[in-house]
């Protein structure tokens, strides 16, 4: 059985975004030699990645135009990609699939195989997918700053999950990668 894994930069007060929309600037802080290796490793574990339309829009438009970028590029756009969304009618990036219903549908999409899934950033939809028990690890890279206002990765809606601490590795650069396993 597939992984359902969701990783994520966040900052220490846990935002995934700034004030605006894509805004990630935070990144800068963490990103480097070793946040691109556990990316590259992650991508190449990788059999899907998964978004909410949102996020699935912001990456599409990046990444199919990405040039620079060593090799996520190629790997992001290779990849078979799910986006899950009630609304969107097309979706033009490369093996991308549309779903319409993300609780069941990836369920099932679980007991496919058995390399892991991604959710990327998709704050609403990894909520919703962890109250509905099928999140197994939450990966996050903790960037060293306080937005103080943003959007943030856990909110109220989500139910309590208790946490196993898998690994928690400091980067020279003062970001701290976090693994945790989701105790269902």
């Amino acid at each position: 059985m597939r992984k359902l894994i969701v990783w994520n930069v966040v900052t220490l007060d846990g935002c995934f975004e700034g004030e605006k929309p894509w805004d990630l600037s935070f990144h800068s802080l963490v990103w480097g030699p070793e946040l691109e290796a556990q990316s590259l490793a992650q991508l190449r574990e990788a059999d899907m990645l998964v978004f909410g339309k949102k996020t699935y829009q912001g990456m599409a438009e990046y990444w199919q135009k990405a040039e620079d970028e060593g090799e996520v590029a190629p790997l992001m756009n290779s990849i078979a990609k799910v986006v899950c969304s009630a609304t969107l009618e097309t979706a033009e990036w490369n093996n991308t699939t549309i779903v319409r219903d993300a609780v069941s549908e990836l369920a099932r999409l679980k007991e496919e195989a058995d390399r892991p899934m991604y959710v990327f950033g998709s704050g609403k939809l990894a909520e919703s997918l962890l109250n509905a028990g099928l999140i197994d690890e939450i990966r996050l890279c903790i960037a060293p700053t306080i937005l103080g206002r943003g959007r943030r990765l856990f909110t109220e809606g989500y139910a309590t999950r208790n946490l196993e601490l898998l690994e928690s590795r400091a980067l020279s650069n003062g970001g701290v990668i976090l693994r945790y396993r989701v105790k269902n």
